[in-house]
């Protein structure tokens, strides 16, 4: 594969930040330390190239980093939300495979981030991905419904398709509200699925009755193909509204 199929097939440069921290942790592909340690920002096209053709050659799995994916449109209304925004830390909550905390993180390279999830591979392939590049991230494997982080200790929490999965919910949902400083940003299916690990299918009046129960009273709703977004908006001095 030439250096422009490279290119076209993968995006070299979350491919290459990933192939990089994999390497730290696994010891493979073996990359020369020129490319494994200096900061990815500064390293060229044909470098990065490199990298992602030396992860090929390790059979590596390579499918979360190909070109021609698009966001998804909940991720995009996100996003968009989020650029009205002053924020410099967020929380995300069941970041997975980083559908959205990934083009997040290109757009918002300055903003401080922890990502929670509950399997061990998740938080493995994020941390890999932090290591190489993305050093404005940690992922941590922790219980959103034990509030692992202290009040008022993020300015936006993000729980994006994961309140559906979660047993005690209401505990979710309070465990949220109490870490964030300025908003909370949900998104759940808004039509019953075929998903067997969707144990709910919350509406917008039980989101209300949630969040209006932790403390919130100004939530904003939203429809974005299939899916509800939400935020509840808390202020600056850590009240609920």
């Amino acid at each position: 594969m030439t250096e422009n199929d490279v290119r076209e097939k993968y995006d070299i440069y979350t491919a290459a930040a990933w192939i990089r921290g994999h390497s730290m942790n696994l010891g493979l592909p073996v990359l020369p330390d020129e490319l494994l340690h200096t900061d990815i920002r500064a390293l060229s096209e044909e470098e990065l190239c490199h990298i992602v053709e030396s992860g090929q050659n390790a059979d590596l799995k390579l499918y979360p980093f190909k070109n021609g994916t698009q966001v998804l449109p909940r991720v995009r209304r996100t996003i968009g939300f989020l650029h009205s925004l002053q924020f410099e830390t967020m929380l995300d909550v069941g970041t997975g495979r980083g559908v959205f905390l990934i083009p997040f993180m290109k757009e918002f390279p300055w903003v401080q981030v922890t990502a929670l999830d509950v399997l061990d591979k998740r938080i493995t392939f994020l941390n890999e991905l932090s290591a190489g590049g993305f050093s404005q991230m940690h992922a941590e494997q922790k219980n959103i419904c034990k509030q692992p982080f202290p009040d008022n200790s993020f300015d936006v929490v993000t729980m994006l398709e994961v309140l559906e999965h979660i047993p005690q919910v209401e505990q979710a949902a309070a465990s949220a509200v109490r870490m964030a400083r300025q908003y909370v940003v949900v998104s759940v299916p808004s039509k019953p699925d075929n998903n067997p690990e969707h144990i709910h299918l919350l509406t917008k009046e039980k989101l209300t009755g949630m969040f209006t129960a932790a403390g919130c009273m100004r939530l904003h709703f939203d429809g974005v193909e299939g899916h509800l977004f939400m935020v509840a908006t808390i202020d600056e001095r850590g009240n609920r509204k």
